[in-house]
């Protein structure tokens, strides 16, 4: 789960600075990927579910920002 986090997390990176740069972004790919993890972390036991928290928080600033960055635009 750390890793399609992390992957995501990059993913979420590079896709802000493209829009920073003025490239245009297909977030059908994104949105898939948010939908898949958002799933899987439904199913896991509370504990490990909390565990992620810091790391699903950060995602919702990387998204957040990206959508700043995309207004701005």
């Amino acid at each position: 789960m750390a890793a399609a986090i992390a992957a995501l997390d990059g993913t979420l990176v590079v896709a802000r600075a493209l829009a920073e740069a003025g490239r245009r972004i297909d977030l059908d790919g994104l949105d898939r990927d948010a939908v898949a993890l958002c799933a899987a972390v439904m199913v896991l036991d509370v504990r490990e579910a909390r565990c992620l928290r810091p790391a699903i928080e950060a995602l919702r600033h990387h998204v957040d920002s990206l959508a700043a960055t995309m207004r701005a635009a």
